[in-house]
């Protein structure tokens, strides 16, 4: 999977400050909790699922070997070995974590 584009940083860049704004409109009682609640829910990143060459590239483009990765994702190197087999895909806390270290890098998890 290839790093994120600039268009995608920018598209965060501006919901993140939409979403500053209307958490002010709510902290002044202009827009109320349900709004909000829902925007919150529509500025989520959306998970790109990864396969197992996504996983990979990943691993390799960090230039870290499967038990290494494994200790990040605090997982076994068994697991991260099926995943990038195909033989077990990742769980959804998996995958947000996987996209993630994909668009910040490892730093984001020292």
């Amino acid at each position: 999977m290839a790093k994120r584009s600039n268009d995608k940083n920018t598209s965060a860049d501006i919901l993140k400050s939409v979403h500053k704004n209307v958490s002010g409109l709510n902290r002044i009682g202009l827009v109320d909790k349900k709004t909000l609640r829902e925007f919150d829910e529509m500025c989520l990143p959306k998970i790109q699922l990864m396969n197992g060459s996504d996983i990979k590239a990943l691993r390799e483009r960090l230039n870290l070997s499967q038990p290494v990765f494994a200790m990040y994702l605090n997982t076994s190197k068994s697991t991260v070995s099926k995943w990038e087999q195909g033989d077990k895909i990742p769980n959804g806390i998996a995958q947000r974590l996987l996209n993630i270290i994909d668009d910040k890098g490892l730093e984001v998890l020292v």
